[in-house]
């Protein structure tokens, strides 16, 4: 095998030829495509970036509001507490103060059937009393018939209740 160097500078030549043509019409268009792709890329994964960004951000937004929530309803919460514990108090207090004036009114009524039943008593026992003096007077009885008309007269009484 032999070294053929008209063979090698020929293959030289229309390799640099080949070059040229291909940088001159080949390369220069793929060289620009892939630019324009490389720079498309770029811009997605900017794109992608910015859209990452913004869906934290809304991410992070719809947290504070759903914490903002919670503590609203956590406060409604309380307040219907606070406003139920105010309520139940108020209507406990009523029922008090209701049923110590229905005690007390109570009461006075009992106390004036009780002066009233003591008044219409006192009447009958010194009616009474003037009857049996009246009869004593006119009897003029001695003990034995004086025991026996009381008794007698207390008998009415107890009959008459």
């Amino acid at each position: 095998m032999a070294w053929n160097w008209e063979s090698f500078v020929f293959a030289l030549v229309a390799f640099g030829i080949l070059y040229w043509l291909l940088s001159k019409y080949a390369f220069g268009p793929l060289m620009a495509t892939m630019e324009e792709r490389r720079k498309l890329i770029a811009e997605q994964m900017n794109s992608a970036d910015a859209n990452r960004a913004q869906a934290e951000q809304m991410l992070a937004e719809q947290k504070q509001v759903i914490q903002d929530a919670r503590k609203e309803a956590y406060q409604m919460i309380e307040q219907a507490k606070q406003t139920s514990s105010k309520q139940a108090e108020e209507i406990v207090d009523k029922a008090k103060s209701e049923a110590d004036r229905v005690k007390e009114e109570a009461i006075r009524e009992i106390d004036s059937e009780k002066n009233k039943a003591v008044a219409a008593l006192r009447g009958q026992v010194s009616a009474m009393s003037v009857m049996i003096a009246s009869k004593i007077i006119e009897k003029q009885v001695d003990e034995k018939s004086q025991e026996e008309l009381v008794n007698h007269y207390l008998n009415e009484v107890g009959g008459q209740k």
